[in-house]
């Protein structure tokens, strides 16, 4: 086994091709689990005696524990060896995915979507602090599109696979992220080199928490994720009824899956090519874009109406799956000696905004907003989040001069 001092691999190419590969299988697990549950709400409500409303929340309560728990977890192992806080990460959120399998009752099944999320938080974290740390500049938007791709391979391929397996039992694709993430586990004990970097005190760990640019820019995955959830989450309510429920449904999260996947691979090279922050820009203009026609055009009737409600389903799987890779680069950009803190922080905000945007969503269904409305609230999110990271760019380009 290969143990990687300081923080790049011999060579200067990266962790090899194996090594990502099981990196990205630990993500795809995380992917089945993160979107899966968005499609098996009425059977979740039904098994646990909830409501519609009240099942969503159990997505809510893993981003929200995720929020709370990164940045924790991150500055506390920020010193621990790598690969094995990786496999312990894994572990977590393997254990908390079977709690909620096995669950009898809506409050065991919480339970265990806390403990996932804890293991979930750092693992994303870790792994994409990783790749940063073992491949050089020119090929980390690459690096980080693969691994990230295994969560967003999961909306192409696990999630349809998910939803096929949750329609005669929703607890199947929960047993599914179960052997994923082992199989994930034992084959990056097998190929993940382990990587030991040169030891930080806290304080200088924690010093990112000190940067106001940095802490605004976090904002922008907060309100990418917000506006995302706010949508997806009941994303069975707005576009079901136009191109029916069952097999449709599963084949339109199947193309879900494959645009995300193919905005993650095209914003991958755009960032190695490009300013980050041109990437950013460039999907929230697209996103609003999205939101703004896919609500107007919903308002038509029959084939039309289907088509605008697919239309816009697929743009934001572009926008959303692109958006990981160029968020992850600015940040890290940003604070490049706290990579794994400024991860976690990312995690945290990604997760923040996709509690606030499943509950946000939630709550306007409880007070009677029209599905459909839903993308009117999404586009006001992202409008607000688009003159946000305008503002925290300008205020960089002025400190320079």
């Amino acid at each position: 086994m290969r143990v990687v001092e300081g923080e790049r691999v011999e060579g200067g190419r990266g962790p090899g091709a194996a090594a990502l590969v099981w990196l990205a299988v630990a993500t795809f697990s995380m992917g089945i689990d993160g979107y899966v549950l968005a499609g098996l709400l009425p059977q979740i409500a039904g098994d646990l005696d909830v409501g519609v409303a009240a099942a969503g929340q159990l997505m809510a309560a893993f981003a929200l524990t995720s929020a709370l728990a990164g940045p924790v977890l991150g500055a506390l192992t920020g010193g621990w060896e790598r690969r094995a806080t990786i496999v312990g990460a894994l572990a977590v959120f393997v254990l908390g995915n079977l709690v909620v399998a096995l669950a009898p009752t809506y409050a065991i099944a919480m339970t265990g979507r806390v403990v996932s999320a804890l293991g979930g938080a750092l693992l994303n974290a870790v792994i994409s602090a990783y790749v940063v740390a073992t491949t050089p500049p020119e090929r980390r938007g690459r690096a980080l599109s693969l691994v990230l791709g295994g969560w967003l391979t999961a909306t192409a391929l696990g999630v349809p696979l998910g939803l096929l397996l949750g329609q005669s039992d929703w607890r199947l694709p929960l047993f599914l992220v179960v052997v994923v993430g082992s199989a994930a586990l034992v084959g990056i004990l097998l190929r993940v080199p382990r990587l030991r970097q040169p030891p930080r005190s806290l304080g200088e760990t924690l010093r990112p928490l000190r940067e106001p640019r940095l802490l605004a820019a976090l904002l922008v995955p907060i309100g990418i994720m917000c506006a995302s959830y706010l949508c997806f989450t009941y994303a069975t309510l707005i576009v079901g009824p136009r191109v029916g429920g069952g097999l449709v449904m599963v084949l339109v999260m199947f193309g879900y899956g494959l645009l995300s996947l193919a905005g993650n691979v095209l914003t991958g090279r755009l960032t190695d090519r490009h300013q980050p922050v041109r990437v950013v820009t460039g999907i929230l203009s697209l996103l609003i874009a999205a939101a703004v026609l896919g609500a107007l055009g919903m308002l038509l009737p029959g084939v039309l109406g289907a088509a605008a409600a697919i239309a816009w389903f697929f743009t934001c799987a572009v926008g959303n799956g692109g958006s990981g890779v160029p968020l992850q680069a600015r940040l890290s950009a940003m604070a490049p000696e706290s990579a794994a803190l400024v991860f976690a922080l990312n995690g945290s905000a990604m997760a923040l905004g996709s509690a606030l945007g499943s509950g946000l969503g939630g709550a306007s269904l409880e007070l009677g907003v029209a599905p459909d409305r839903l993308l009117l609230i999404s586009a006001a999110v992202l409008v607000i989040t688009l003159a946000v990271h305008l503002a925290v760019v300008r205020s960089e380009r002025m400190s320079r001069r």
